[in-house]
């Protein structure tokens, strides 16, 4: 005998196949009649997932952002037009409270024409790439100097060097990148190695780039908006590997143009839209996405497509008609890649509202796969996401982990006791790609984007929806009390951040 058909799932298939039909999923899209709003509502984040795995504008807003914006640094033309752009695109959504909060960030750097050259024992042009937050060589000028091999980069290898590395340039080597330990390794590097070059007196450094043949991509190497005292760029690791074998052989001469710009304090805008939840208006669920990116590509991975992903999913709820209990909070933070300022302003801004924000998730790992959550230090997260994510069949995301992340735009929630998830995607496509010259539109997984979209979707509903506050909030004692167990304190002093947090400029405490 068949099974007792499920009436109430074939309305939602119904539906959803009606929607399809009637709808080219545009910014015109129908709102859903009051007729049908009470199963709508019941059904919302299966209709969530299922609308955002179809033909929504998602792939459409990120080839745009790509393609007619392009790479967009914070305090970039570029990056301006991207935050009018994202304005625009929520109003036309039909999400009319949408709005920018501006920012002051301490610091500007923007890049320009970079050359570099061998220039003896024989000539050859080297690619190169300044890193960001490095001065420029003497007023914008080339600058010719004897190379010294600095080896791993290490206190010890500048030692070595001894008077050959004063007014020299020196050449740094580095492994390839295989994976994000790698990454985060090259990041923890940069302090000691850049204080020993400081010490040795050397003219400017070369980093050997850690991407295969001539790939170059924008490594920060500065911090919290100062300027390193030092032109350092990055170069192609071919071309490194070439000057390094020279080297063993006698002198080598390089000629280094780096001809960047450092200025003084600037304006940034974060972009914010929300939908005010129809109970619990003053609790708020916050999806975000970094807005900005470096200039080498045009930010697809890097976060061009989470950016435009949560876009789609507010245009999403307002085609559905639905509003949730809570009110959730789509915001696209810039200042992330200048070292999280727009998130950090976003947090001491809403400082009397930090309490009512109930969770905040970050997506910022480009389009792989995810498959689950970066609970940042907190075991008891896990509970509210298998209960949002319940409500849709076939949804897997249990590949967690309690690590606690420094980098992204999680950050000063995490410091204010707010819980607080990052996703845990695939590290592939977006590490090969990572603000490099090829992070580019093609670079994404259109199936998997739309598949992160349609588990975002259903993730932020389940918890603005949930009957019950999902998880609390954590006294100060408690977020450093779990800053040492994940050992974050580690990071946050490797990269200059304890003080900040000792001394209660960053974190709002309840």
């Amino acid at each position: 005998m068949p099974k007792a058909v499920d009436k109430s799932r074939l309305f939602i298939l119904a539906l959803v196949c009606s929607l399809a039909m009637l709808t080219s999923w545009t910014e015109a899209a129908p709102r859903q009649s009051a007729a049908v709003s009470a199963d709508v509502q019941a059904h919302a984040a299966e209709l969530l997932a299922a609308r955002e795995r179809w033909q929504t504008p998602l792939l459409d807003d990120l080839r745009q952002l790509c393609d007619t914006i392009g790479g967009r640094p914070t305090g970039s033309k570029a990056c301006d037009r991207a935050v009018d752009w994202a304005v625009a695109r929520f109003r036309a959504a039909g999400v009319e409270s949408t709005w920018t909060e501006g920012y002051t960030i301490p610091g500007s750097w923007e890049g320009g024409a970079d050359h570099a050259e061998c220039i003896a024992p024989t000539q050859f042009p080297i690619r190169v790439v300044a890193g960001p937050f490095t001065v420029p060589t003497p007023n914008g000028q080339a600058l010719e100097a004897p190379l010294v091999n600095a080896g791993e980069g290490s206190s010890e290898s500048f030692a070595r060097l001894g008077d050959k590395a004063r007014g020299s340039i020196a050449l740094v080597l580095s492994p390839e990148m295989k994976t994000e330990a790698d990454l985060f390794a090259e990041y923890g590097r940069d302090g000691a190695m850049f204080a020993a070059a400081r010490r040795a007196g050397v003219a400017a450094v070369m980093v050997q780039s850690s991407r295969p043949g001539v790939l170059l991509y924008r490594h920060p190497m500065g911090l919290g908006g100062d300027s390193l005292p030092i032109p350092a760029a990055m170069v192609a690791r071919v071309h490194a590997a070439r000057l390094a074998r020279l080297a063993e052989q006698g002198e080598v001469r390089v000629r280094l143009e780096l001809p960047s710009r450092v200025g003084g304090p600037f304006q940034a805008r974060n972009v914010v839209a929300e939908i005010r939840g129809r109970e619990l208006p003053q609790e708020i669920v916050l999806i975000g996405a970094h807005l900005d990116s470096w200039d080498l590509g045009t930010g697809a991975e890097d976060n061009g497509v989470n950016a435009a992903m949560v876009i789609d999913i507010a245009r999403s709820f307002k085609a559905l008609g639905i509003v949730p209990r809570r009110t959730v909070r789509f915001v696209l933070f810039t200042g992330e890649e200048q070292g999280l300022f727009g998130s950090e302003a976003y947090v001491l801004q809403h400082a009397q509202e930090m309490g009512q924000h109930v969770f905040m998730i970050t997506f910022d790992t480009g389009s792989g796969h995810t498959s689950g959550f970066y609970l940042n230090g907190r075991a008891d997260l896990r509970q509210p996401i298998d209960q949002a994510l319940a409500a849709v069949p076939g949804f897997a995301a249990d590949d967690d982990s309690v690590e606690a992340i420094d980098g992204t735009d999680n950050f000063d929630f995490l410091l204010s006791g707010v819980p607080n998830l990052i996703a845990k995607q695939e590290w592939a496509p977006y590490l090969p790609n990572y603000h490099a010259e090829t992070d580019v539109y093609e670079a994404v997984n259109q199936g998997e984007a739309r598949n992160n979209a349609a588990l975002a979707a259903a993730l932020v509903w389940g918890l603005a929806e949930s009957p019950s506050r999902p998880a609390a909030r954590q006294s100060r004692a408690e977020v450093e009390e779990l800053l040492r167990n994940t050992k974050m304190d580690e990071q946050m002093k490797g990269l200059g951040q304890w003080q900040d947090w000792e001394s209660g400029k960053r974190g709002v405490s309840q």
